[in-house]
């Protein structure tokens, strides 16, 4: 079956998501003319065509090679990213493209954000996370102490590869952290996504995405609803110390969510168990809290996020479906967190 094409639409920055089995194939036809070189940013462990499909365009290309784990998605990874930009010589007109999970597209984005205040990206997605929400839509950043892409900038590639023959080779732990994010579709469409086939689901995924992006890019209201789960799910990721990956994380915060949005009255029980089957028996995720997070600490962390712009706010599901909710009482946080489960 041919790789399916979803658009992102924004006017003169409109993109194409290319998603399936072999689509990495389709990348030559995204390299922009102008290049005359090309910078992949990428892990060791990742096996891709892309050097060969670059090198084949007759780009010259360079290979940068980032660190495993969150304690490199950090401003010192950039600065070293655009010293080795300025020792190869890439200009404003040649071309970086990201290859791998969520932490590499994030890190490629904001570099070529930065490098001369705007070089073009391209991202080659290779984890699940990456192919249903982080490569797609123009979010780029960095972590610092204080909290999780605290420090980035609104970069849209020209164009996001989504080739799910990737996925066979991935581990349980990044396959979680994909169905973590992929859950939170269920909730904010009600579309079946479980009745899907693979490529048809992440597909489904990335349209979703990309007709909230189209609607509102730097997250001035819609977008905010990506975020679902995510506030108790980043707290959750910084006080386990990223022992729990993202997606993984934010299963529990997506659960988290829907207690909450039980105790201001917006949901009944059995919404808040269809949370729990989604997230629990669909994707076989971890429901419960990790039993060494302190829930001061996950309170003090939730009011640092980035959507807290009137005390507390969380994306609650409710009557008129998922919406942010801003001002909400600590009490009422702090009381829901201990109905949660603990493990």
């Amino acid at each position: 079956m041919s790789p399916q094409i979803v658009k992102v639409q924004l006017a003169e920055r409109s993109y194409d998501v290319v998603v399936g089995n072999g689509a990495v194939s389709s990348l030559a036809g995204y390299l922009p003319k102008k290049a005359k070189r090309a910078v992949i940013i990428t892990q060791h462990g990742i096996e891709s065509r892309v050097s060969d499909i670059v090198a084949a365009a007759g780009l010259h290309c360079e290979t940068a090679y980032i660190g495993q784990g969150e304690e490199f998605k950090s401003l010192q990874t950039i600065q070293e990213l655009c010293e080795s930009f300025a020792q190869w010589g890439i200009t404003r007109n040649d071309l970086i493209i990201g290859v791998g999970g969520g932490l590499v597209t994030d890190i490629a984005g904001f570099a070529a954000a930065s490098w001369h205040r705007g070089t073009d990206v391209i991202h080659v997605s290779t984890s699940l996370v990456g192919m249903v929400d982080a490569a797609i839509g123009g979010k780029t950043g960095v972590n610092l102490a204080a909290g999780k892409n605290l420090v980035g900038a609104f970069w849209q590639p020209k164009a996001v590869i989504c080739d799910t023959s990737f996925l066979s080779s991935l581990p349980n732990k990044e396959l979680r952290c994909g169905h973590g994010e992929m859950a939170k579709y269920h909730f904010l469409t009600g579309d079946d996504l479980v009745s899907l086939e693979l490529d048809d689901r992440v597909a489904r995924c990335v349209q979703i995405k990309a007709n909230i992006v189209g609607s509102d890019e730097r997250e001035g209201g819609m977008r905010a609803l990506l975020n679902y789960g995510h506030t108790l799910g980043h707290a959750i990721e910084i006080e386990t110390k990223f022992a729990l990956a993202h997606g993984e994380s934010v299963a529990i915060g997506l659960v988290f969510a829907a207690r909450l949005a039980h105790s201001l009255g917006r949901i009944n029980q059995e919404r808040v168990d269809y949370h729990l089957g989604i997230v629990g028996q669909t994707y076989g995720l971890q429901t419960a809290i990790p039993k060494d997070c302190s829930f001061d600490r996950l309170l003090s962390l939730m009011a640092k996020d980035k959507k807290a712009v009137d005390g507390l706010t969380f994306v609650l599901d409710g009557p008129q479906g998922v919406e942010t909710v801003a001002g909400i009482d600590p009490q009422i946080v702090h009381q829901t967190l201990t109905t949660m489960e603990v493990l």
